[in-house]
């Protein structure tokens, strides 16, 4: 036996005929699916139109119709905000104009008022003058007649009061004051009647609501004379003969003797 009958052969044991056989077939069939599957598919043409749709003319005319309506609903919608808008201008200017008118027609009457009460009080004023200046007249007529006469041709109560009030003259005026160096003019006229036993109300137009009315032309000593209205005097003073009076006037003359026409009285009252 040869040593190396033992050692085993390095070559690779062929392979038979029919497993190449097989093999290749199976290779083939792999490779011919694999190009088949990687050949691109074919496109197929395309045959289908596509039809456009076609306007109806009925629909057309109405589309038209639709639009001019909506422009004219537009246009009508901005003449009537315009309207609106300048009828409201109109009625904010009525509303001032109305409120002009109406201030000028308060000034008017309110200027014509005015006027009124000017007219009536110069006209008041006027027949005030006339009615002093027929009582100066008619003082001075009683004063020329009573020309000479004094407190000596009072009697009686009348002289008490004449003298008392004489006796003051040079005194101070003080608004209240009742005497004795002091006297407003119904204090005085209280004070004098109170020597002949009289009590007088304290203010002047009281005391000149007191007694009897008597003519200015019909005076005697001891009167009182007032100016203003006989119920709402708002001086008073006694009447001391000879066209005199003596009275407590103001701060700035005091109490003096004055003649009757230096500022003629509205009227009289007689108490005694």
């Amino acid at each position: 036996m040869s040593h190396t009958a033992h050692i085993p052969s390095h070559r690779k044991p062929r392979r038979s005929s029919s497993k190449l056989a097989l093999r290749a077939g199976v290779a083939g069939g792999v490779l011919s699916t694999l190009a088949v599957a990687a050949a691109p598919a074919q496109a197929e043409p395309v045959t289908e139109t596509i039809e456009m749709p076609t306007i109806n003319p009925d629909l057309a005319g109405s589309l038209s119709s639709a639009v001019a309506a909506s422009a004219e609903a537009t246009q009508q919608e901005a003449l009537t905000q315009e309207l609106r808008a300048q009828e409201d201008a109109a009625a904010v200017k009525a509303a001032k104009d109305a409120k002009k008118a109406k201030a000028e027609a308060d000034r008017k009457a309110e200027a014509e008022r005015k006027a009124k009460e000017a007219e009536e009080k110069a006209r008041a004023e006027a027949q005030e003058r006339a009615s002093r200046s027929s009582a100066r007249t008619t003082l001075s007529a009683s004063s020329d007649s009573d020309s000479g006469s004094s407190s000596s041709t009072a009697t009686g109560s009348a002289a008490a009061i004449v003298d008392f009030a004489r006796a003051q003259v040079g005194d101070a005026y003080v608004m209240g004051a009742t005497g004795p160096n002091a006297w407003d003019c119904s204090g005085l006229v209280q004070a004098a009647y109170r020597q002949a036993g009289i009590d007088l109300p304290r203010v002047s137009g009281d005391q000149s609501s007191m007694g009897t009315s008597v003519s200015l032309s019909d005076l005697q000593p001891g009167d009182i004379l007032y100016w203003g209205s006989r119920s709402g005097s708002y001086h008073v003073a006694i009447y001391v003969g000879g066209g005199k009076y003596v009275g407590a006037q103001n701060p700035s003359t005091g109490v003096v003797e004055r003649s009757l026409d230096w500022d003629p009285p509205s009227g009289a009252v007689r108490i005694l």
